[in-house]
């Protein structure tokens, strides 16, 4: 008999899955909140050089403050003030003539900068500066936070298959709410970007161990559901932001407001069950039946456990030697496991790098954030229906390239939109993003299933490491707009386009039982 087969007479979708997934919503609820939160707490207002310090004259006291913006600030060739420019002394002959000011000689912002708070009362620009020369400092908030994540998913999802699923899943737990609320504390830049990147490490465990800890407990048929409603998580979460930061536009305060539903999550997490498959796949029979009878109970299928021997477990699962402890080492170690571990790392990455270079670009077309923001998480709800009725139909390995090909359609068709056109790009990148959520949500269920249950963890673990690393770069190359402002697109849809087509080499896994050991990975090919 198979794990699955257990959980098949168990009825591998009952209350208690559903009860275990209830347990889960408020914690990854709260991981759009953090992963995307950059395009608020790092939003860049209209600014201008901050000219009170030439109230000293009498005639420039005397001016309107119109007049003494025409006086003092150059106006750039879209009619609007320079952000980083001011006139090297007030020049008054302008409110008479403003004929050729290119001329005039100007300096970089002596005393500061005044901003637009009409749309973030505050955020880490206008706390530190972070604009003209230090706007790229401003950009790697987000790289630093999903280095964070890079490293949080490796090294926790490492952990998680030595330790177990629950105990981990804490640890992510009190390490993401610790430095999360630190972060809203921080005085000065070095040591809010700390706390982001700590913050961005559990959040890394949080996201691939909830994902892994409810698949195992649910049966072949179940699978393509659970991982669906729980990706809904993301999108409720997505949309939720937009509204979240609209009413909380500080950042420190929105940062708190974005952390402090873990605490909630970790009063719960004291009722979450360990993963019966992992108790197995390492000997932990005892502990497993009692999850197992756990199980039992609330789907009403006790009879089945009372014809179940807590020694009976033992047979349930082989694996080539209980007393192992496996690494990432073990991801490469074999032919077919390196095969899919480098395939699959690349894909990760591919998905990651598109889905996030569009989501952390919600100012990037001129319309307003809080509504873009919203657009990006509601779009991605279809999506996620859809792939519901057709993962089980035309597979996972269709499903998961059609995604990325289609986001790279649409990626590269922005570039072909004028700039002037921002409604028709917003609703192109909506799209886009649409498809790439699609293949973000296949890619947690399909990898799930290419690796065995002894090294599922470590799998998803080196896997999220390349996705971060690719989200890390996301900021960096959307800085190349600077040479050209469609450059950044054309990447990320060469990108989505690479893993469309490396996803076709992977093996299609639909209906097919989780693999449990390296062996049986070598054996199915």
């Amino acid at each position: 008999m198979k794990y699955d087969d257990v959980l098949l007479e168990l009825k591998g979708f009952g209350p208690f899955q559903l009860r275990l997934m209830l347990m889960m919503a408020i914690p990854r609820l709260i991981l759009p909140f953090h992963f995307l939160l950059n395009n608020f707490i790092a939003f860049v207002p209209s600014h201008h050089c901050n000219i009170s310090a030439l109230d000293v004259e009498t005639v420039f006291t005397d001016l309107s403050s119109q007049e003494k913006l025409i006086v003092s600030i150059p106006v750039q060739e879209n009619e609007s003030l320079s952000s980083c420019q001011m006139f090297a002394e007030p020049q008054y002959h302008l409110l008479l003539n403003s004929s050729d000011i290119n001329v005039l000689p100007t300096v970089l912002c002596k005393n500061g900068w005044v901003y637009d708070t009409s749309t973030m009362r505050s955020t880490l620009a206008t706390e530190w500066d972070l604009v003209c020369e230090k706007k790229r400092l401003n950009k790697t908030t987000a790289t630093i936070f999903f280095l964070g994540v890079m490293f949080g998913a490796a090294v926790l999802g490492s952990l998680s298959d030595r330790f177990g699923r629950k105990t981990m899943l804490l640890v992510s737990y009190l390490i993401t709410a610790i430095f999360g609320f630190a972060s809203a504390l921080s005085t000065n830049f070095p040591m809010f970007a700390v706390m982001r990147f700590f913050t961005g490490f559990g959040s890394a465990g949080i996201s691939i161990i909830t994902i892994v800890l409810c698949i195992e407990w649910a049966d072949i048929k179940r699978r393509t559901l659970v991982c669906i409603l729980m990706s809904m998580d993301w999108s409720l979460g997505s949309s939720l932001l937009g509204a979240l930061a609209y009413l909380v536009n500080d950042w420190r305060y929105l940062i708190v407001a974005a952390t402090s539903p873990l605490l909630p999550a970790i009063i719960c997490w004291w009722w979450l069950p360990e993963s019966a498959r992992w108790l197995i796949s390492h000997g932990k029979v005892k502990p497993a039946y009692i999850y197992l009878r756990k199980c039992a109970k609330a789907n009403r299928t006790e009879q089945f456990m009372h014809d179940l021997k807590p020694e009976d477990l033992s047979k349930i699962t082989v694996v080539e030697n209980e007393k192992r402890e496996y690494s990432m080492v073990d991801l490469v170690r074999t032919p077919m496991m390196r095969k899919r571990t480098v395939i699959a790392g690349c894909v990760w990455f591919a998905v990651a790098c598109s889905y996030y270079g569009i989501g952390l670009n919600v100012s990037g077309y001129g319309v307003n954030i809080f509504v873009t923001q919203l657009i990006y998480g509601v779009s991605e709800i279809p999506a996620k229906l859809f792939c519901l009725f057709t993962l089980n139909k035309i597979g996972r390995r269709v499903n998961q390239s059609g995604g990325l090909l289609l986001t790279a359609l649409c990626l590269f068709c922005n570039v072909l939109i004028p700039s002037n056109m921002a409604a028709c790009q917003t609703a192109v990148s909506a799209v886009g993003k649409m498809f790439s959520e699609a293949a973000f949500t296949v890619l947690y269920l399909y990898t799930s299933e290419l690796y065995p249950t002894v090294m599922r963890q470590n799998g998803f673990g080196y896997c999220s490491f390349l996705a971060r690393l690719g989200v890390a770069i996301s900021p960096l190359v959307a800085l190349l707009d600077e040479v050209w402002v469609g450059l950044p697109r054309l990447i990320f849809s060469m990108m989505a386009l690479g893993g469309g087509l490396l996803t076709m080499l992977l093996p299609e896994t639909n209906n097919a039982r989780l693999l449990e050991t390296i062996e049986d990975v070598e054996q199915r090919k």
